[in-house]
């Protein structure tokens, strides 16, 4: 998740790419930089860091004399650490070209090995660099720039939002989507396009959407869009009537809903490259998780905390039913001051969204010197806990910037589901029922369309509990984990006192709470088979103690329809994917009993981002 911005148009092109990247910086951070033409030459400026940075350099550097077109970047690391190579705008051999790039190309490690065969040179370690090579080599090949944009679009595999721009070619910018937003704004003899609709709106408010496998050429006075065989498209424009302020959240009121609502475009990106449903096959070869790294374990922990933390704890009945191998969840902050049994056939598995985690760190270290195996789950390229740890699993998050996390807990909950059927594979040599990968690539759509629908629901029984001062979150076995998550957003967000329970420990103390203003929020789901029965039980309990019951249960339960006072229906879907279709709601009810209890949603007191000390 990366932020663009270009411009072709008579304005000053800096401050139009520096205006845009400043509200785009919400997308990307840890590099930053711009491309103009500058006395008919191409010119990059690029800096590890910040916006701010960015500024910085240009003005050290002051360009005489700057001119469109031109594009700007922000970056979201994914391939290549964050550093000022990696930066983007990148060059083609020649420094005609340079391109910048949001999203993932799948097949760039085949590409970049055939582009280097014919004697091309990289200078970055990023996947983007081989769309600029491959513009550059059809051209070599004799096709003009137009024709050499399409024929290289039709090699590329994954997601992307492309913009490029020709030193021979400057009364244009060519641009391309797939799976990456993109959008163009069009005004009076000037055109722009960016990631998203704040970076245009200084600007203008009318605006073109791409689709996914279009292309649009961008000129001062006018924007083509055609599909990738060449045929023309005609698109409507749409004009833009929010300010400033909301546009930075997409529309939302808080960036807390925002990701909520990002939650399946997260799933897909770390789904891309690592699910083949033509081969049945789940692959994390290319990332370093190979047969010989894990072989001889015998036994697994799993170290990190709050959220993070019960991603493990889902991580734990995944591997164990799958594969059958122990596995220990510990809180980072206790495993650093206990002395756990570790040796040379143990794998740490590290868990971060930030990758900057202390006490995650500090576990890590003290496992690597103890001889364990070390593996990460972090969502940020070239973090510590990424660079000292021997193989790491990036979930494509993409920045999170309430500090409530959701979008990085059920990314990492997706990673932990793709390495205990990737392990399957391995070593049981059993590929994965084909109706369950369709599941999975189908997961973007079906929770984007669930959200949706959930969140009319969820926000009706809001109203109904939201000055309470207490609630009590119950679930087993996979919704275990689900039942501390809920807990852990409702207390965070809306400072409501709320406890996470194994439903089965009920009755041996938190029973004693019940009463009628008391609510109780039950999950259960009737894919757990008999677990579901016991869940039935114990909401019984409650019941019979005169205690309100919100149920997050399988949309079929007729049981709990009768026994519940409030009632949300959940899709039936295979065990491993509870987790994620469970968590939504809970997140959804803790921001809307927030919201009506006046909270500051996307900032809580007391608490930070990421915890970088003890």
């Amino acid at each position: 998740m990366c932020g663009i911005i270009g411009y072709i148009g008579e304005r000053q092109v800096l401050p139009v790419l520096l205006e845009g990247l400043r509200r785009l910086e919400y997308r990307g951070y840890d590099s930053a930089g711009v491309v103009f033409l500058e006395d008919g030459k191409i010119n990059i400026i690029k800096v590890k860091g910040r916006v701010f940075d960015l500024e910085e350099k240009i003005f050290s550097e002051l360009p005489k004399n700057p001119k469109s077109p031109g594009l700007g970047h922000t970056r979201w690391a994914t391939h290549g650490e964050p550093s000022d190579e990696n930066a983007h705008p990148h060059f083609d051999c020649k420094e005609m070209l340079a391109v910048v790039h949001n999203g993932i190309i799948e097949n760039y490690y085949e590409l970049k090995k055939e582009l280097q065969e014919r004697g091309h040179k990289f200078n970055s370690a990023t996947d983007t660099e081989v769309i600029v090579h491959l513009v550059e080599d059809f051209i070599n090949q004799g096709l003009d720039l137009k024709i050499a944009f399409f024929s290289a679009l039709k090699r590329l595999k994954g997601a992307y939002a492309i913009g490029l721009i020709s030193k021979e070619n400057p009364e244009f910018i060519m641009v391309a989507r797939n799976l990456s937003p993109v959008v163009i704004g069009l005004g009076e003899g000037e055109n722009f396009l960016a990631s998203d609709i704040p970076a245009l709106l200084p600007f203008t408010k009318k605006v073109l959407f791409l689709n996914d496998g279009e292309v649009a050429i961008l000129s001062k006075d006018k924007v083509e869009i055609f599909d990738l065989e060449g045929n023309r498209v005609k698109r409507d424009p749409v004009i833009i009537t929010w300010d400033l302020a909301s546009a930075e959240k997409g529309g939302f009121p808080h960036f807390l809903l925002k990701e909520i609502y990002e939650q399946p475009e997260a799933i897909k990106h770390t789904l891309l490259g690592r699910v083949d449903l033509d081969k049945r096959d789940i692959d994390f070869s290319k990332e370093g998780l190979e047969k010989e790294f894990l072989e001889d374990v015998e036994k697994i922990f799993i170290v990190a905390c709050g959220t993070s933390y019960h991603a493990g704890l889902v991580a734990k009945y995944l591997i164990e039913n799958n594969l059958k191998i122990p596995v220990e969840v510990d809180l980072a902050s206790e495993f650093r001051y206990r002395s756990p049994l570790i040796n040379s056939k143990t794998l740490f598995i590290a868990v971060s969204q930030s990758g900057e985690t202390a006490d995650t760190l500090a576990g890590l270290r003290l496992a690597k010197k103890m001889g364990a195996k070390i593996l990460s789950i972090c969502n940020v390229l070239g973090s510590t806990i990424a660079r000292e740890s021997e193989v790491v699993l990036y979930t494509q998050a993409g920045p999170e910037i309430s500090v409530a996390s959701t979008k990085a807990f059920v990314t990492q909950v997706l990673i932990f589901i793709l390495f205990t059927l990737y392990l399957k594979k391995l070593f049981y040599k059993e590929n994965e029922k084909r109706e369950k990968l369709e599941a999975l690539i189908k997961l973007p759509s079906v929770l984007e369309k669930f959200t949706k629908e959930v969140h009319s629901e969820v926000k009706k029984i809001a109203k109904k509990w939201y000055n309470v001062g207490n609630c009590l979150y119950l679930g087993r076995n996979i919704l275990y984990p689900i039942a501390l998550e809920g807990a852990l957003k409702l207390k965070e967000i809306s400072y409501i006192h709320a406890e996470g329970y194994a439903a089965g420990e009920m009755k041996h103390g938190p029973i004693a709470l019940i009463e009628e203003d008391f609510p109780t929020v039950i999950l259960a789901a009737k894919e757990t088979g008999i677990i579901y029965e016991k869940t039935l039980s114990n909401a019984e309990e409650v019941k019979s103690r005169r205690g309100p019951i919100i149920a997050f249960v399988s949309e079929n339960s007729e049981e709990f329809k009768k026994l519940s006072d409030d009632f949300v229906g959940i899709p039936l879907t295979f065990y491993e994917f509870l987790p994620i279709f469970y968590v939504i709601p809970l997140q959804l009810f803790a921001y809307e009993m927030a919201v009506l209890r006046g909270c500051d949603v996307d900032k809580p007191r007391n608490l930070a981002k990421s915890v970088t000390v003890e």
